[in-house]
């Protein structure tokens, strides 16, 4: 945020039972700001929470729009103008990001723009992390799935593959490390759902590159060279070279070889 919009001082937190915790402060002159906690409604952070926009102060200490709950901590700090800016996941307000400078600042597109844009990042890696959680939880383990008796259907198997190969065009896309940690976890998970038996010896050979897995899971599910440049964001060129690298690793001369081999060797789901 401090970086984008040129502010000096940007601080932020989520939301925890209706109230924002500041948990990340950069650039502070003071320790003012630690652990701050804001109420919905309350002060110009409440107050862009609680309305779902944008709300600015240009100058602070004057500003009679808005409460004043923490002027020890904001006006300890010396700040002057202040823009906050809620982060929406899915229409619900998540957190409150804010940027700051110690005298009065113009606030116009060149800071507004770059801050909703960090807002609207960190809502999207939010959302990308609820629905990992949400399918962590309804994923059962590799040990229940294959029990005596459970036998996985030929459409549960093949949602099981489309959601596989969904997650690693997510997580190509993803910046946050933990979000991608989240992913190949369930990654590695959904893998050893649909596994029909021991993971060959071949395994523990075969080394693909992230992005050789990445096109296999789109061929395993049905998807051209041109449809897999698309979805990863590749030139055709680039994905035609790694699919034959990764045909080469897994000793196969066709695509759907490559699909099956990899499966074996419990690469793919």
């Amino acid at each position: 945020m401090a970086r984008r919009t040129r502010f000096p001082v940007a601080f932020g937190g989520l939301e925890t039972a209706g109230a924002i915790h500041v948990t990340a402060v950069h650039g502070a002159r003071t320790n003012s700001l630690e652990g701050l906690v804001v109420r919905a409604e309350r002060g110009l952070g409440g107050k862009a929470f609680a309305e779902h926009r944008p709300r600015l102060a240009m100058d602070y200490r004057s500003a009679r729009s808005i409460t004043h709950d923490y002027d020890t901590n904001v006006l300890g700090e010396g700040i002057g103008t202040l823009f906050a800016v809620p982060v929406m996941v899915q229409g619900r307000a998540r957190g409150v990001l804010y940027c700051g400078s110690w005298g009065q600042s113009s606030v116009g597109d060149i800071v507004a723009t770059p801050a909703l844009d960090v807002a609207h990042e960190l809502a999207t890696e939010l959302r990308i992390g609820d629905e990992v959680q949400r399918r962590l939880g309804g994923v059962p383990t590799a040990s229940a799935a294959h029990s005596p008796g459970v036998e996985m259907s030929a459409s549960v198997r093949e949602e099981l593959r489309h959601s596989y190969a969904e997650l690693r065009r997510i997580g190509a896309s993803v910046a946050d490390s933990g979000v991608r940690a989240q992913l190949a976890q369930l990654e590695s998970r959904l893998a050893a759902l649909s596994a029909e038996g021991p993971i060959a010896s071949t395994a523990s050979t075969v080394r693909l590159s992230p992005r050789e897995i990445d096109v296999l899971s789109c061929v395993a599910v049905g998807a051209t060279n041109a449809e897999i440049g698309t979805s990863l964001g590749l030139k055709e060129a680039t994905v035609k070279s790694y699919l034959q690298t990764a045909m080469s690793k897994l000793d196969a001369t066709t695509r759907h070889a490559a699909v099956a081999n990899a499966r074996i060797a419990g690469i793919l789901p």
